[in-house]
Order: C-alpha cells, then sequence, then structure tokens
C-alpha cells in the first residue's frame, strides 16, 4: 500500500486555493493507485514553536530521557513517523511575505531532527528520509512562484533536501485550471 502524506498549511480554509489544488492533486494520484492511503495533516490552526525545553530533549540521547523530556517530544515524533511512513508528500503553502506561513516553519523545526531525519556526518549534514516524493504546491497573490522575490520555494526545496528528499516537483497553484488542468503533467 502506498501513503501519501497531505500537509496543508494556508490561513484560510474557503477559497484557498493550495487546498483546492492539493486536493486536485492527491484525486489525481488516487486515480493513478488503487490502493493508496492518504493521511491529512492540517497544521493551519498553529504549532508549538521549539523551545529551551524541546531542544534540551531533542539533544539528550533517547536512551537517556526522561519521561518529561519524551512528553516534551512526543508530537514531533509523531510528525516524524507521518513523514518516514510516507511515499509521497504533498505539501499546500501559500506565501506569506514572501516566504512560508509561521506554522509551515514551526512544522520544519519539529521534523528536521539530527540523528532522527538527518545525521551529521564528516562529510556534512546527510538526509534520512529516503526515497520519497515531494509535490509543494504553492500559491501568492503577488509574488510570482519561481521569482527571486519567492523566498518560500526554494526555502522548502532546501529543507526537503536537507532530510534526504530530493525529488521534489513545485505546483505553482497560481496556473492550474481546477477546471481542466491535470496536475500531475502540468508541473516543474
Amino acid at each position: 500500500m502506498k501513503t501519501v502524506l497531505s500537509i496543508n498549511s494556508s490561513g484560510r480554509y474557503q477559497d484557498s486555493l493550495t487546498r483546492q489544488v492539493s486536493a486536485k492533486l492527491i484525486a489525481e494520484l488516487k486515480s493513478q493507485h488503487t490502493n493508496l492511503q492518504i493521511k491529512e495533516r492540517d497544521i493551519a490552526s498553529g504549532l508549538s514553536f521549539i523551545d529551551e525545553q524541546w531542544i534540551g530533549a531533542n539533544f539528550t540521547d533517547p536512551e537517556l530521557r526522561e519521561q518529561p523530556q519524551k512528553e516534551t517530544l512526543a508530537f514531533s515524533d509523531v510528525l516524524v513517523k507521518e513523514l518516514q511512513d510516507a511515499d509521497e508528500i504533498v505539501i499546500g503553502s501559500p506565501i506569506y511575505n514572501f516566504g512560508v506561513p509561521a506554522v509551515l516553519k514551526a512544522w520544519v523545526d519539529l521534523v528536521a531532527r539530527a540523528r532522527v531525519t538527518f545525521r551529521y556526518t564528516e562529510n556534512g549534514p546527510e538526509g534520512l528520509l529516503k526515497n520519497k516524493k515531494v509535490y509543494l504546491v504553492m500559491a501568492s497573490g503577488g509574488v510570482p512562484i519561481g521569482s527571486a522575490m519567492d523566498l518560500a520555494t526554494p526555502y522548502l526545496k532546501q529543507v526537503m533536501g536537507f532530510i534526504g528528499i530530493t525529488d521534489v516537483t513545485v505546483v505553482d497553484a497560481t496556473k492550474i485550471d481546477l477546471g481542466s488542468d491535470n496536475i500531475l503533467t502540468n508541473s516543474q
């Protein structure tokens, strides 16, 4: 069974272009795979930010973590497990003030974990989440996707590569005709 993780970060629910295009993309994936499991994670309502307690727990050897440290990392562990279990990931992100929504940055902070999703080697960091495909469904009302003003798309591509996911397709949601376009064939 193939698993797709859908992550929505738009603060808009009704009329959100990234939510609509992400849903259409997932429907296309479903039509191509008869045995597809969809896991949805909507982060728009907020996530906690990492703090000193979280950092201390994260950098404590897992064998030495005390119960409060395990509890501090519990939600982060759930988010990481979702990524580890997914074969494909669809991340819907509007561009707010040239970058990703703060909640999506908080998600990145919770899943980019040394010794879990990446490790440090003598040659630099190495991502540990291999053989996965990511679709970045990006939208902006004024910043052209892929332009010099778009800081969000290259950031997300960098983060994905950092954790080991190098097969990344960018979907410019502003150029998708929801009534007719096939997203999988009209993506970068």
